[in-house]
């Protein structure tokens, strides 16, 4: 199936960042088993790649792998040799983006203004990541969407439990949730099942909020 249409059906972006090694492995593992069907680990997390990579090799079909905070072509190349499925950005490099059409691998690049949504959108990206959204706030959101509706946008930043069923209903693609979903403390814990737990009820979230 195709990745957007994966993000828009399911909304949700699991963000690994500063989580690595076993309790990576077994945090993604917790999440897919608890519905989550796209998972970023992001280029400055220590071992990043080699967690992407034993995701590639365990998860190929069952979810959809990609880097996060890839802020350059050498880092676009890097991640893509290295299983990455997607490639997310917290900024819009149209190198990156480029490569991204080149290399049959959707890029989704950090934009925050109309004039950065468009050329985005311009450079061939099939989807932007408005950020940061918890400093824009939900109304920005609404704002920027009402004469750029035609452009998917993932919102990441200040999204959790209690309001994400308003950017949903506010007409987002998908929402990027880091620690309020890959939450460090059960990860350090070894709390997977209460991770799991945590993530059916994003999912659920999701679901009800669709309805």
């Amino acid at each position: 199936m195709d990745l957007l249409q994966v993000i828009e059906n399911n909304k949700i972006v699991a963000i690994f960042r500063g989580v690595s090694g076993e309790g990576a492995d077994r945090g993604a593992e917790a999440l897919i088993r608890g519905g989550i069907k796209v998972l970023e680990v992001t280029m400055n997390t220590e071992g990043a790649m080699t967690s992407l990579a034993n995701w590639r090799k365990k998860y190929e079909g069952e979810a959809f792998l990609g880097a996060g905070t890839v802020l350059d072509l050498e880092m676009a190349k890097v991640a893509v040799a290295s299983g990455a499925q997607f490639l997310i950005s917290p900024n819009l490099d149209e190198d990156v983006v480029r490569y991204g059409i080149e290399q049959g691998v959707d890029v989704f690049p950090g934009v925050m203004t109309p004039t950065e949504i468009v050329r985005a959108w311009k450079a061939g990206a099939r989807a932007v990541k408005l950020f940061p959204m918890a400093s824009l706030g939900i109304q920005y959101l609404k704002d920027i969407r009402a004469p750029l509706d035609n452009i998917p946008m993932i919102v990441t930043g200040g999204v959790n439990l209690a309001n994400i069923a308003d950017f949903i209903k506010a007409g987002v693609a998908g929402v990027g949730l880091g620690s309020n979903l890959v939450d460090k403390k059960l990860v350090a814990e070894g709390k997977f099942d209460e991770l799991e737990a945590n993530a059916r009820k994003y999912v659920d979230a999701v679901a009800a909020s669709m309805r």
